[in-house]
C-alpha cells in the first residue's frame, strides 16, 4: 500500500487554541468537521484514565487545513511540557510575491523573524519565522521569469 500523504502533528503546552486561531487569520487555515476536540470530550470508562479538571478544555486533537496541505495539532496533558526543541520546519509554498509577504508579516507577528523575505539564487523569494508559539516556518515562492 503507497503512502497517502505526509502530516505533521504540533503540539503545544496549552497553547493549542490560541495557535489555531492564529494560524486562521494569519495562514487562512481552516478546521475540518468537527473541529477542535477536547481532552474533556473523551467519554469516561474505557482504557482512558480520568480527564484532570486541569486538561478537560485542553485540545486533544484538531486537523487545519493550510493551502493544499493540512497540519494536526494538540496540547499535551498539563503535567507534561511539548518539547520546544527541533531539527523540523514547515515550509509554506507560494506563488504570489504579494500573498507571500502578507502571510509572512501576519504568522510573524508576536513571534521572531529568523530571515527575512529575500530573493534566492534559486530563483524564488524566501524567508523563515519562528512564530509565537515557537513552531518554525519556511516561506518560498518561486519568482516568474
Amino acid at each position: 500500500m503507497a503512502i497517502k500523504q505526509v502530516t505533521p502533528y504540533l503540539f503545544f503546552s496549552g497553547t493549542a487554541e490560541k495557535a489555531i486561531k492564529h494560524y486562521e487569520k494569519a495562514l487562512g487555515a481552516k478546521l475540518e468537521g468537527q473541529g477542535v476536540m477536547r481532552f474533556g470530550d473523551v467519554p469516561p470508562g474505557g482504557n482512558a484514565p480520568p480527564c484532570p479538571d486541569a486538561d478537560k478544555n485542553r485540545v486533544m486533537h484538531a486537523l487545519l487545513h493550510i493551502g493544499g496541505g493540512q497540519i494536526m495539532i494538540s496540547d499535551v496533558p498539563s503535567d507534561k511540557k511539548a518539547s520546544t526543541v527541533s531539527n523540523v520546519e514547515i515550509v509554506l509554498d507560494f506563488d504570489d510575491v504579494a500573498e507571500t509577504a502578507s502571510k509572512f508579516d501576519a504568522l510573524a507577528a508576536g513571534g521572531e523573524v529568523t530571515s527575512p523575505l529575500q530573493d534566492t539564487f534559486w530563483g524564488a523569494k524566501f524567508g523563515t519565522i519562528t512564530d509565537a508559539y515557537g513552531i518554525r516556518w519556511m516561506f518560498n515562492c518561486t519568482l516568474k521569469k
